[in-house]
């Protein structure tokens, strides 16, 4: 009967089988790979976490920055191998099995995570900050080995032993001065939120005459960036020629060097203001981006209600609003919008350098509401000249949307280059990268209680994930809109938006968006300010040196300042 095998058939069928489990196990055994192994003597019990791969070519200095690898591990034991081979995710090379032949060193660290049983349910693992920043390379406790060579034939195989002998020590905390102060203080909020012990800081930056004026009060500047225990905008003693960096910095952003900026905070003539940054890394970034969020827990509220009353009751800072402005760029430029138009009574201004997508309709060049593929370019329509070319008929692949540029519009890294280079550092938005960051604090709690990603693997975009984004106000420009008859009357002339033309992240397109309808706002108008570095200024420009914008900041706050208020701080 024809639905009946033979026995013949089936004894066939089983021998081919076999052979074909044989070859494919042969195969694997030959197969590229590198195996990992950490001893009990640097560590004695297991480790969860993701090991990754860097490969350089022989003769390379680890400071060039080489195809890396990357493989979860669980419960990894003391002496047991862990296999990194043609499975792991690679960038810029999907697979180790691409190295073309030649002489490599390899090198391995671990970036051991932590058990988080978290107050919403989920028991996750993460990496725990140790007050590096999440910057996995430094951080204290990880594993790492040595650069081990090895050679691939023209067979593409090799077979590479590391051995994670060493331990990233501590992070030294700089000692404080008379200028620089540091804080750390444990968030009771963050703690219940986590599970675990969790921390909160600041690095504040005192005037001239602190000490010597000690029933002085004065007004303060927040400053948004992201994680770093040196002081606020680059404020150092050291006196140095200008780097060349220094010099880069200085002809593309109009930015000082840090010696120069304390030239200028410690001279006489300089208003007087103490300067804060907040120190805020979470399981997935090096800051929380200040807002409560369902992934990252009540960082929001922590800053609020813990982190600013300890500041202000340790320092002699003015506790009103019109003496508090926010001041950041990038990341810092978005929050310090988010907490200005969050909290719209209790700072009196917000300057907005360079911000993360303020629209959601221009996540750079993404539109997460429309567009279906965050990989690849939709054709906006609309031009007789570019639409001719927009696809060729179906013939043409679809253009690659770009995620970072040069100031004159060279592309240079699109979505899902850097999309696959995250996905190498870590699974379930744990790379501790841009992308990772904007899931984790912008988007939902996944059923496996990781961030739910705004697009997949192959780029498609979740828009039930960017419906969440916008409705519980991540989308600013949208938060803005919706709410101004409420937070606009308490705005009026605080917000201030700095950002250039060109901008290598293309960050200047939202602020685009939040200038077209604040400038069409009524009943109140905004009475705030946007400026455009043109032509071709790139990320980071800014109109005038660091020590420009704390004047300028600093004269907002005296015009503002009530007729009976003490402005003996202004000018020195």
């Amino acid at each position: 009967m024809r639905h009946h095998r033979s026995v013949a058939v089936i004894a066939f069928a089983c021998i081919f089988a076999a052979l074909s489990a044989s070859t494919a196990f042969a195969a694997a055994a030959s197969a590229s790979r590198v195996e990992v192994q950490f001893p009990a003597a640097v560590h004695s019990g297991p480790i969860t976490g993701r090991i990754i791969v860097t490969i350089r070519r022989a003769g390379e200095s680890d400071r060039v920055a080489g195809p890396i690898f990357g493989q979860d591990v669980s419960a990894l034991q003391p002496g047991q191998h862990a296999i990194v081979d043609q499975r792991a995710r690679g960038y810029p090379l999907k697979s180790l099995s691409d190295l073309p032949p030649g002489d490599y060193t390899a090198q391995a660290i671990l970036n051991v995570y932590t058990r988080f049983p978290r107050s919403d349910g989920h028991v996750i693992w993460a990496h725990m900050d140790h007050w590096e920043g999440q910057q996995y390379r430094i951080s204290p406790g990880n594993l790492y080995s040595t650069m081990q060579p090895f050679h691939v034939d023209a067979a593409h195989h090799f077979d590479v032993a590391l051995v994670l002998a060493h331990v990233i020590p501590p992070i030294k905390v700089p000692p404080d001065t008379m200028w620089v102060r540091h804080i750390r203080i444990r968030s009771a909020l963050l703690t219940k939120f986590w599970g675990r012990p969790m921390y909160l800081g600041a690095v504040v930056l005192l005037p001239k005459g602190y000490a010597s004026h000690p029933r002085m009060q004065y007004p303060v500047v927040y400053y948004q960036d992201h994680f770093s225990l040196d002081a606020p905008l680059g404020f150092s003693t050291e006196k140095g020629p200008p780097s060349a960096y220094d010099r880069w910095k200085r002809k593309a952003n109009g930015v000082e060097s840090d010696y120069q900026f304390y030239r200028s905070w410690s001279s006489g003539h300089f208003p007087r203001v103490i300067l804060v940054s907040f120190l805020h890394p979470t399981p997935y970034f090096d800051d929380s981006y200040a807002v409560n969020s369902a992934n990252n827990g009540p960082y929001g509220d922590a800053i609020m209600t813990e982190l600013i009353p300890y500041v202000e009751t340790h320092f002699r800072i003015v506790r009103r609003p019109y003496a508090r402005v926010l001041m950041g760029g990038s990341t810092g430029g978005w929050e310090s919008l988010a907490l200005q138009l969050f909290h719209p009574g209790f700072f009196g201004g917000a300057w907005v350098l360079y911000p993360d997508p303020i629209d959601f309709h221009h996540y750079d060049l993404i539109d997460i509401y429309r567009d279906r593929n965050a990989f690849h370019a939709r054709p906006a329509g609309g031009h007789p000249i570019l639409d001719s070319f927009s696809d060729w008929n179906g013939w043409a692949p679809p253009p690659q949307r770009v995620f970072m540029r040069e100031a004159n519009g060279q592309p240079l890294m699109t979505v899902q280059e850097w999309s696959a280079m995250e996905a190498a550092e870590g699974t379930h938005s744990r790379s501790g990268n841009q992308f990772a960051v904007w899931n984790a604090v912008y988007g939902p709690v996944g059923a496996d209680g990781y961030p739910e990603p705004l697009w997949d693997a192959n780029g498609r975009i979740d828009h039930a994930v960017a419906r969440y984004m916008r409705d519980h106000g991540y989308d600013l420009t949208y938060y803005t809109r919706t709410h101004w008859s409420k937070i606009g009357p308490q705005l009026v002339g605080k917000l201030h938006f700095i950002v250039g033309d060109m901008d290598n992240f293309y960050l200047n397109l939202a602020v685009y968006d939040m200038q077209s309808f604040l400038e069409k706002t009524t009943h109140p108008y905004y009475a705030g300010s946007f400026e455009f570095g043109r032509p071709e200024k790139g990320h980071g420009w800014e109109p005038v040196t660091s020590a420009g914008l704390v004047k300028e900041m600093a004269a907002y706050i005296l015009r503002r300042s009530p007729g009976n208020a003490d402005k003996s701080w202004y000018g020195g």
